[in-house]
């Protein structure tokens, strides 16, 4: 008890009044608020991908040149996703989230001004410290808005936004890279999230659990659980009992002694998985229209890629309630697998039928991105209130050093041995995702 007229008042445990209540409309509008930010994530991290064909053309310069440039996106986002999930633990998710849509928005429509690799590579780094910044910060509060029990699906149903705005992007390249070139893709992924940034500010609340530990914002508190239905005293005092308490938050809490194998196993499962993911994302369309298949069939092919994702991310948030993370995860990834393995198989050519590779592309992408977005709600069932930004954040760092790798491994991998090697190597890094997944200790029970 604390602070005056609050000494009488008995504490209200933030975390048993969330966990055990409904799933309101305020909650799941803020549950949608929090996926229109991975939505326009997923647009701009996508737009370099979809325009590099067409860069190349303008500017007469082969894909390898702009390797550098998709690294340094990745880089960025590594960068971001370990510094944002820092501060969204320390001065809250909601600031940090709305400071990197503003952010990748301002650089995504400055790189519609650019003349030279080195001016959009320096951009896309900007760029990629918000796109990196926001999905964890997201991740932490989806997850922090709703009861327990569906805590996997609100994540999920969030970070699969990201192969849903990576689908969009896709499909907005192949109607307007025809008509007004690629400088209009950066601008329409500039304003957007600009326009989305002000909403959220008036919009979107706090997470309720980030503020359960700061007195001083209770009364804040009390506002946003009584939007939600909660018949709460503006001099209410709070406690979340059921989290562990953490009065400095630093990675070095990631590694005592009952999170360090899980840390370690997801920063695994992360780094395989995201390389897998940006071969894909950064690379297929070049792969395609470079064995002689029409830029609207590559377009395509990638949308597929995202929209099966999207699928994919759902039903595995679904079955995640009723299986279990361990089971769900390990056999999507084992699937996504053999789809990499029957993509690896067929012949990638101008005269090849577009039917059998988009339909397969829309197979495996539904798994491999299945697997990512999921990854996120086990992530955030694995680290505390106090340090959930953190970890997620840390184990998106980790793996956006995969989408670092691939940037430079997907171009080699075409080079050296065509669709084959392309397909092989996403195989390949899921394997090892998969046995990082398996060496997970805490995944998400089945919640009856």
């Amino acid at each position: 008890m604390q602070n005056g007229d609050r000494v009488t008042t008995p504490a209200i445990d933030v975390g048993r009044l969330l966990d055990e209540g409904a799933w309101g409309p305020q909650q799941k509008l803020f549950v949608l608020l929090t996926a229109l930010t991975i939505v326009f994530d997923g647009i701009d991290n996508q737009l370099l991908g979809v325009v590099v064909p067409s860069m190349m053309r303008d500017w007469t310069l082969p894909r390898g040149a702009f390797a550098p440039i998709v690294a340094s996106g990745m880089f960025g986002m590594m960068v971001g996703g370990a510094i944002a999930g820092l501060v969204g633990d320390r001065i809250g998710r909601r600031g940090a989230l709305i400071g990197s849509v503003i952010l990748f928005g301002v650089m995504t429509l400055s790189a519609a001004a650019v003349n030279s690799v080195i001016a959009l590579g320096v951009l896309r780094f900007i760029a990629g410290l918000g796109l990196g910044g926001a999905v964890p910060n997201a991740a932490a509060l989806a997850s922090e808005y709703v009861p327990k029990r569906h805590r996997p699906f609100a994540v999920t149903l969030t970070i699969v936004c990201v192969p849903l705005g990576a689908t969009i992007a896709a499909l907005l390249g192949g109607q307007i890279l025809p008509v007004l070139g690629w400088r209009s893709l950066f601008v329409i992924g500039g304003v957007l999230p600009l326009v989305l940034a002000l909403g959220l500010w008036r919009a979107l609340p706090e997470s309720p659990r980030y503020l359960a530990r700061r007195p001083e914002r209770w009364p804040e508190l009390a506002r946003i659980l009584r939007r939600i239905g909660n018949d709460v005293p503006a001099t209410a005092s709070f406690v979340d009992a059921s989290e562990r308490y953490i009065a400095s938050v630093s990675t070095r809490e990631l590694f005592v002694p009952e999170l360090r194998r899980d840390t370690l196993a997801l920063w695994a499962a992360f780094f395989f998985n995201l390389l897998a993911v940006y071969i894909a994302f950064n690379w297929v369309p070049s792969l395609m229209t470079g064995a002689g298949l029409p830029l609207s069939i590559a377009t395509n092919g990638l949308a597929a890629f995202n929209l099966g994702g999207v699928a994919g991310a759902i039903g595995g948030g679904l079955l995640i309630a009723r299986l279990g993370s361990r089971l769900t995860m390990l056999t999507m990834t084992a699937g996504a697998i053999l789809g990499a393995i029957g993509l690896a198989s067929l012949p990638l050519a101008a005269t090849s039928p577009h039917l059998p590779i988009i339909a397969l592309l829309g197979f495996t992408g539904a798994l491999i991105n299945g697997v990512q977005t999921t990854m996120y709600a086990l992530a955030a069932h694995v680290y505390p209130t106090s340090i959930r930004a953190t970890g997620v954040g840390t184990a998106v760092a980790v793996g956006r050093g995969g989408g670092v790798v691939s940037s430079y491994v997907g171009a080699w991998a075409i080079e050296a041995g065509g669709s084959a090697a392309f397909f092989g190597t996403i195989g390949g890094a899921m394997f090892v995702a998969f046995c990082a997944l398996a060496a997970v200790r805490k995944h998400v029970p089945v919640v009856r």
